[in-house]
């Protein structure tokens, strides 16, 4: 018996942070914005690799815009309760024993880029970027668009600039 329970811990440990921490820490969701090229929810890898464009891939196709037509760049971020597992988890196996879920928080990385598309229309995008990937994509697109970052609050100026 203490076995099987210490089995269902460890494996809720591992799980927990791969299933209710959002996205994958490499990763950026198209959120949203007036960009109708990207399908709400897309997947994939927001790039800055490439000198002249800054580009996002998901598995079904690929969203460009060149650094220069970059108007503005925003970061925020937001944390909220793990309340949603908490209560799948409570419910389907482990009852009071997922209470720990509801005291951690999950922390949510937004970009916001506003540029002008090839007919000159002002546009915006906005994905959720994983953690891994933030500060990175902010000092590239600080450098290579020649824009300086807005940030939402002290609290996302730190956490932007570790």
């Amino acid at each position: 018996m203490k076995r099987a329970i210490s089995a269902m811990l460890v494996t809720v440990l591992a799980l927990e942070t791969s299933l209710f921490a959002g996205i994958p820490a490499h990763k950026s969701d198209y959120v949203g914005g007036t960009t109708i090229s990207i399908p709400k929810q897309a997947r994939g890898e927001l790039n800055t690799d490439d000198t002249k464009n800054l580009s996002f891939k998901w598995d079904k196709g690929e969203w460009t815009s060149p650094y220069d037509k970059v108007t503005s760049l925003a970061y925020g971020q937001h944390a909220g309760r793990r309340v949603g597992a908490t209560v799948a988890w409570g419910v389907t196996t482990l009852g009071i024993m997922a209470l720990p879920l509801l005291f951690s928080k999950k922390l949510r990385h937004y970009l916001t880029i506003e540029y002008t598309d090839a007919q000159g229309t002002a546009q915006a995008a906005v994905f959720e970027v994983g953690k891994a990937a933030i500060r990175t994509a902010l000092a590239s697109l600080e450098v290579r668009t020649g824009k300086k970052v807005t940030y939402e609050d002290e609290e996302a100026r730190k956490a932007g600039s570790k």
